[in-house]
């Protein structure tokens, strides 16, 4: 395989090194399916995403982790649309069709002081329930069972790729938290490859609503996710459905990264519509390094 060039951006955050790091390549049509999985395990993120032609929208990403195909990723689709925008490959363009596994999502740019602002749709929610242990589900995490809320139910959710959601009484149980990723697929026995999503209405910073971190499924090569976007996007759906219904709509603001020094933001809007609802995420990124 020739040399690739991969763009390192940090998404969610305006500053290098916080937020969550994502890997972009411009030229994903000039590399196989394996080229780009040998590409994303050796950049190492959690995510690293291939700019490729479509044919049913503007264009298509792939999103790879260092173990395998991701349907959907938030933070990466927000850091190659940053990419492109800065680097002038977009043009005057504000709105974008992207192709994804997850569906064809729409994505809008507004520029601002700092830069670009994007928001992504993303796919409908879907929860389903989680009928296994909590005392070992809890202790997958280095917590005990009374860590969490039971007033809230714990739910698989997903707006493009599937998470379990774990709502957590007091901030001050993150910290302890120590996952052992291994153990997630014996214990996520309806949906083995799902990754875990702690959170709680608890939060650092007196603006933010909702507090969560994000440990990934074995399969994926990782163990923790910075700042997640699809993660946060089905959170705000989750918060919509069973913490406050909503008639209308509701704003979030949701923070990750904290505990491990990665500190960044993701908006969140949800839409009641119908039986269903809309759900967009809204970030920025910045430029690390090639």
């Amino acid at each position: 395989m020739n040399r690739i060039k991969v763009y390192h951006y940090d998404a969610f955050s305006s500053i290098p090194d916080k937020g969550n790091p994502a890997g972009v390549v411009l030229n994903g049509d000039e590399l196989t399916e394996d080229d780009m999985q040998r590409v994303a395990f050796k950049v190492g993120f959690n995510e690293t995403a291939f700019v490729v032609k479509s044919e049913t929208a503007d264009l298509r990403i792939r999103f790879f982790t260092p173990g395998h195909e991701m349907n959907l990723c938030g933070h990466a689709t927000m850091a190659t649309v940053y990419a492109l925008k800065m680097l002038g490959l977009l043009g005057n363009k504000e709105t974008l069709q992207i192709e994804t596994k997850a569906g064809i999502l729409p994505v809008t740019i507004k520029m601002s002081e700092d830069g670009p602002r994007i928001t992504m749709k993303q796919a409908s929610p879907k929860f389903k329930p989680f009928n296994g242990s909590l005392k070992d589900l809890a202790r997958s995490i280095g917590l005990t069972e009374n860590d969490l809320d039971h007033n809230l139910p714990v739910v698989y959710g997903s707006t493009g790729t599937w998470t379990l959601l774990i709502p957590i009484k007091k901030l001050s149980s993150f910290q302890k938290m120590k996952p052992h990723n291994k153990d997630f697929p014996d214990i996520l026995k309806e949906m083995p490859k799902a990754s875990v999503h702690p959170f709680c209405q608890e939060t650092f910073d007196a603006e933010a609503d909702m507090h969560a971190r994000h440990f990934s499924s074995p399969y994926s090569g990782t163990v923790e996710d910075a700042v997640t976007g699809t993660a946060s996007g089905v959170m705000g759906a989750y918060y919509a459905t069973y913490i406050q219904e909503i008639s209308d709509s509701i704003h979030l603001t949701v923070e990750q990264g904290q505990e491990i020094a990665r500190d960044g933001r993701v908006s969140v809007k949800v839409t009641r519509v119908k039986n269903t609802m809309d759900v967009e995420i809204t970030g920025s990124a910045i430029f690390v390094k090639e």
